[in-house]
């Protein structure tokens, strides 16, 4: 079925509404939805697939476990200047990527920018849904940001790659037939940031499978032009959990919020 960037946008966000969680902004959230659904990515049921997990969030904040500053060459074995790079470690406590990635991100792009470090490198431990990451990564072509990112599932691809270079709107993204742990664990996940490209022919070697960032930007123009698919199953879910946000009718609600 065919649905409308804003109907995908309302229904996410009444379905956060639903979690009842004070972490996050729905707008976000939604638009994390969207632009994975745009891409064809499956978004809706990344989401819906999600909901365990942020209908039983702990309502604690995440950690920074801690962070180094190092000095080193990055990116580029042909570049021999060495770059400052910063490691930022966080734990997520098992919950869902979706609420607290744009705040890490926030913090990371602070150092970027007031410490003028070459590369960042975000280590995201015990974290869950990272596909939903998507929508925020894309984000940072705008900002002129170069960013790769990886991780382990659990299924099929076991292995995922992000990379978004200079100049580029969408990224690359390369799918791996094996695991390939990032951190310690299938539920880590690892951002990196830079000022400069990082190169394909390294990073994408011996993939299964590749989506090019010429054919998500095809498929973004397609969903605008014509409209976003979805599948009704994962549609009806999305409402269901809508509905959460709902609550049954009583005297008070039938005579207005302004009461008696």
């Amino acid at each position: 079925m065919i649905v409308s960037y804003n109907e995908i946008i309302n229904l996410v966000q009444k379905a956060f509404f639903g979690t009842r969680n004070e972490y996050g902004e729905s707008d976000l959230i939604a638009n994390m939805v969207a632009e994975l659904q745009m891409a064809g990515l499956e978004g809706i049921r990344q989401f819906n697939k999600a909901n365990e997990y942020l209908f039983s969030e702990k309502e604690v904040e995440i950690d920074i476990i801690n962070d180094q500053i190092v000095a080193k060459v990055v990116l580029d074995a042909d570049d021999k200047q060495s770059r400052s790079s910063l490691t930022l470690k966080f734990d997520f406590h098992g919950n869902s990527i979706a609420y607290h990635l744009p705040a890490v991100l926030d913090y990371a792009l602070e150092h970027f920018a007031e410490d003028k470090h070459h590369h960042i490198k975000l280590e995201l431990k015990n974290c869950h849904n990272r596909w939903l990451s998507y929508g925020e990564l894309v984000r940072l072509a705008v900002k002129g940001i170069v960013c790769m990112a990886r991780w382990d599932n659990g299924t099929d691809p076991k292995h995922t790659l992000f990379i978004l270079n200079v100049g580029n709107i969408y990224p690359e993204l390369y799918f791996f037939d094996e695991q390939i742990d990032v951190i310690d664990g299938s539920h880590d996940m690892i951002i990196e940031l830079a000022d400069n490209d990082f190169v394909l022919e390294r990073y994408g070697k011996n993939h299964a499978d590749y989506l090019s960032s010429e054919e998500i930007q095809k498929r973004h123009q397609l969903s605008w032009d014509e409209g976003i698919e979805v599948d009704p199953e994962q549609w009806d879910v999305l409402k269901e959990t809508a509905k959460c946000m709902l609550v049954k009718d009583s005297e008070q609600s039938m005579r207005g919020a302004g009461g008696v």
